[in-house]
């Protein structure tokens, strides 16, 4: 099944069901009025959403046109916002950036920070930036949309409680990192909103690709229209989904409609660094691991983080080639003081 958010003029827009295909919706918004709403409310309407699902298989239901760029983010207001780095080689790659050493318990217990949750972004919307000079980057991401998840689940529980995935745009401002992780506190500033696909697929809809709690297909990465990376979220992948989440309802629950991120998906290359795509690597889902290993094999980096105008494109295709979750396509925009 898969679920968008479309743009009704209201702060959480309306709830529809979307066709495999992409290609067409029904309207559910008498079933639940948002994903939100449905979520909260999951196991009583769970089989009347795959009901109107299979009805606009089958065409027994009414349907309209779906266009992307009509979807807002699925949760345009979620129950929280938690993001992980499951692929602990970006993790050793930003370290060693910034001239530290990755502690041995980075390969064991996840590291995990909070974001701003009240204010997604839809997978059409510009990235909005004040200053050019802050390093802007994309950061490709998987994540997961939970149920309740009660405190202290243990990974098995949490895995049962994965009710949605998403791709996700995780925003960062690279020049801003390094003085505010100084001191000692994580991101707040550095972070700029974050954006995700169009559509959020239930886990039984990725079949075979969804096994072992990842999704074991290339995220696909453009920039400015040219192929940046294309790196397997199934492939080091350290911690998987369920730890993830078990990770963060360890000294608390998690409401329905909390999205918990992958991190940044990213690939070695026989058991090194990766490359880029037409070096024959997997290439990368940030500008700042190029930048990390155009450093470490030439002394400087020479790529530019991203600058206004420049788009940026994050997809993931299936066996046949087709779209799954729709495409976040996003333009890099000059916004002012006061009016982001």
């Amino acid at each position: 099944m898969k679920l968008a958010t479309l743009n009704d003029g209201s702060r959480d827009g309306s709830l529809v069901v979307v066709s495999r295909d992409l290609t067409r919706f029904t309207d559910v918004s008498h079933i639940a009025p948002t994903l939100r709403n449905a979520l909260d409310n999951w196991s009583d309407i769970k089989q009347r959403l795959e009901n109107a699902a299979h009805g606009l298989l089958v065409g027994s239901v009414p349907s309209d046109r779906f266009h992307e760029h009509d979807a807002m983010a699925p949760l345009p207001r979620a129950a929280q916002w938690a993001d992980g780095s499951a692929y602990v080689n970006h993790v050793e790659l930003m370290r060693r950036a910034r001239g530290s050493e990755l502690p041995e318990t980075f390969w064991s217990d996840p590291l995990m920070y909070m974001g701003a949750a009240d204010a997604m972004l839809g997978a059409r919307d510009g990235i909005p930036v004040l200053n050019e000079d802050w390093g802007i980057d994309m950061e490709g991401e998987i994540g997961v949309i939970v149920d309740d998840v009660p405190m202290g689940a243990t990974s098995q529980q949490a895995a049962e409680k994965i009710r949605l995935v998403v791709l996700i745009n995780d925003v960062s401002f690279r020049a801003l990192i390094p003085g505010e992780l100084a001191k000692g506190f994580g991101f707040l500033q550095s972070k700029g909103p974050t954006a995700f696909s169009p559509v959020a697929v239930t886990p039984d809809e990725l079949g075979d690709a969804w096994r072992d709690g990842k999704l074991h297909l290339p995220l696909m990465v453009q920039l400015n229209g040219e192929i940046f990376g294309k790196a397997n979220g199934g492939i080091d992948m350290v911690f998987d989904f369920p730890t993830l989440v078990a990770h963060a309802a360890k000294t608390r629950k998690l409401s329905a409609g909390t999205i918990i991120g992958s991190g940044t998906v990213s690939n070695k290359l026989d058991g090194g660094p990766g490359k880029p795509v037409p070096e024959g690597g997997a290439g990368y889902s940030c500008i700042a691991e190029l930048r990390t290993i155009e450093t470490i094999n030439s002394g400087e980096a020479e790529t530019p983080y991203l600058g206004f105008g420049d788009t940026i494109r994050i997809e993931m295709n299936d066996d046949d080639g087709h779209s799954i979750f729709g495409a976040i396509e996003q333009i890099v925009e000059k916004v002012e003081p006061g009016n982001g």
